[in-house]
């Protein structure tokens, strides 16, 4: 927070001015109070400088190309809140001061009482839950401005994908929706259609998509029945099941899995105020979420759908509900098909409504899609360099964007702005575009830089979300449903494919008698208590006369056991035979057990 020279600078308790406080006398940045040592104060806060509903984003020289130009010729330049959810744009080279600025507009919408979301890329961001520190290149540049520096910080929710630098953050798969899904996995008209046909018969058959097994169940699911499914939703290819599973396994392997799931994300839990009416910044880590910028762009588009689903229109409020901070913005816009793009400007178009601003930030301004880029009416343009013939095509578009100022060659000052510059024009009024003016940013109240791992861990353990998210839910869903439907058909499967223990019996002892008369096996019959089994009446007993008289007695010679070679065709042609006129005896006989079995 600001305040400049001869103001109130007493330590007793601060007071919160309520939103429909008279404004203080004078620019308001000049006539704040600066807030107790206390990061979290027990009383209220000093009257926010924006209870007269603007911003001070910087002051510009009226074209003038040196911050030392004279103050008679320079103006403020605020954010109106009123035409804050009309939309902005931050773009500029690395390097330029993008950051900074979008932490400046974020510390300016949070003491008016407006929720803010973010995503910090490079973990700069975070520092806004500190107190800034009173360094000699902040101090010059509140002077250049014409403020008196003071350090402040901010309500802050961190918010991670992963769930190691902020509570997780989830969604199920029936929010992601086949549209945003399809895009995320890169799947080509066939593969989605396909996809679309897998949501549909979910929800016919009341199976819920929560995480990513439920929907390889529900993929398995389709294909197994894709005979019966096709004739009423089309073509269901194995090809294209294939495809999608080997999809979600990248999307697994890249840590989507974490992402997927419950307990999903109650947009109501973005949009708190504190005790003190300071908005809640929530930040997004996502360093290392830029490693699947698809799930990256993916996550921050649905979170707008959902906001423009679920938010009652309210028109144009005095304020936005919320603000939203989309960083690297051409990672949504790349090789992104044309119904996404549609569906990210009908967004953009319609969510205004609903009282939600939404900033694009990135380098070019040639990365936003001309039909988006004119819905955004708040722009904050830093330095480009024009390098290439696509540099300076960019250069020649983002001054052809901004209201020609006479006194400015819009072109050249964009290519001579330095650290912490820029060419700002802000709607106005009845929401015209104010002339574009090279500006000076204001220096941030918070720190510049990271948080610390300690302090960042002191933040999520005192967060008043962390018992809603910290600990995964999972619940029956359509993974469960399934494998339970598959147990119950296999049971009476099953029963059915056992045997009888009677009717087997019998049939089995009577086709094997058969079989083994033809084929002249020797009947074994069975043997006497504490014997061997012994041989059927045709064979003498070695201890008979007939025995003996054959030589097989005891005293007798053995016979040999060797058998000829016709005797051994004979023995197969004859089991050959035997075979054959066995498995005919037994057709009939199990012919005539069953017809007599059928006409009782």
């Amino acid at each position: 927070m600001v305040k400049s020279p001869g103001t109130n600078s007493g330590t007793g308790p601060e007071q919160s001015a309520p939103a429909s406080a008279a404004p203080p006398a004078g620019p308001w940045s000049r006539t704040s109070v600066p807030r107790t040592s206390s990061a979290v104060p027990s009383g209220g806060r000093a009257p926010a400088p924006e209870s007269d509903g603007r911003i001070l984003v910087g002051r510009s020289f009226l074209g003038r190309s040196e911050a030392a130009a004279a103050h008679a010729k320079s103006k403020d330049e605020y954010l109106t809140l009123r035409l804050a959810n009309r939309h902005g744009l931050v773009t500029g080279a690395t390097g330029t001061g993008k950051t900074v600025t979008l932490q400046v507009l974020a510390e300016g919408f949070s003491r008016a009482g407006v929720p803010v979301f973010a995503a910090d890329i490079k973990g700069d961001l975070s520092g806004v839950a500190a107190k800034g520190e009173a360094k000699d290149f902040l101090l010059k540049r509140a002077e250049e401005v014409g403020i008196t520096y003071t350090p402040d910080s901010f309500p802050v929710t961190f918010w991670d994908m992963f769930g190691e630098q902020g509570h997780p953050v989830r969604a199920t798969i029936s929010e992601m929706g086949p549209l945003l899904l399809a895009r995320l996995m890169g799947l080509n008209e066939t593969q989605e259609g396909v996809l679309n046909i897998v949501f549909r018969i979910a929800d016919e058959q009341g199976l819920l998509l929560l995480d990513l097994k439920d929907l390889r169940a529900m993929l398995a699911h389709v294909s197994a029945n894709a005979a019966t499914l096709t004739a009423t939703y089309g073509n269901v290819s194995a090809q294209s099941v294939g495809a999608i599973q080997r999809q979600l396994l990248v999307l697994e392997n890249q840590g989507a899995d974490k992402f997927f799931g419950e307990p999903a994300l109650d947009i109501a839990d973005i949009m708190r105020v504190d005790r003190s009416g300071y908005g809640t910044i929530n930040i997004l880590a996502a360093d290392k979420l830029m490693g699947s910028p698809r799930l990256y762009s993916c996550f921050l588009l649905w979170l707008l759908s959902e906001l423009f689903e679920r938010l009652p229109e309210v028109g144009d409020p005095d304020k936005p509900k919320l603000v939203f901070f989309f960083d690297e913005a051409h990672l949504l816009f790349n090789e992104a098909p044309k119904a996404l793009l549609e569906k990210v400007e009908q967004v953009v178009r319609l969510i205004r409504s609903k009282g939600v601003g939404v900033y694009f930030v990135t380098q070019n301004p040639l990365d936003v899609p001309e039909t988006v880029l004119a819905q955004l009416g708040n722009r904050v343009q830093h330095a480009l360099r024009a390098f290439t013939p696509r540099d300076q095509k960019a250069v020649k578009a983002a001054a052809e964007t901004f209201r020609p100022n006479p006194d400015l060659d819009t072109a050249k000052a964009i290519m001579e702005l330095g650290k912490g510059e820029a060419l700002v024009s802000m709607l106005e009024g009845n929401g015209i575009p104010s002339m574009v003016e090279r500006t000076l940013i204001c220096p941030p109240s918070g720190r510049i830089g990271p948080l610390l791992p300690a302090e960042r861990a002191a933040i999520l353990a005192k967060s008043p979300v962390g018992h809603l998210y910290d600990t995964p839910v999972d619940r029956e869903s359509a993974f469960e449903m399934l494998q339970a439907r598959a147990e119950e058909k296999a049971q009476p499967d099953a029963e059915e494919a056992a045997p009888s223990s009677g009717g087997g019996s019998i049939l089995d002892s009577i086709l094997g008698g058969v079989l083994g008369t033809a084929t002249g096996a020797p009947k074994v019959e069975p043997a006497p208590r504490g014997g061997a089994p012994r041989q059927g009446s045709t064979a003498p007993h070695p201890t008979t006369t007939a025995g003996r008289s054959a030589g097989t007695g005891p005293t007798g010679p053995r016979p040999s056991t060797r058998m000829s070679t016709t005797e051994v065709v004979v023995r197969q042609v004859a089991r050959s035979v035997a075979t054959q006129v066995g498995s005919q005896l037994g057709k009939a006989i199990l012919r005539g057990i069953l017809g007599s079995i059928s006409k009782r």
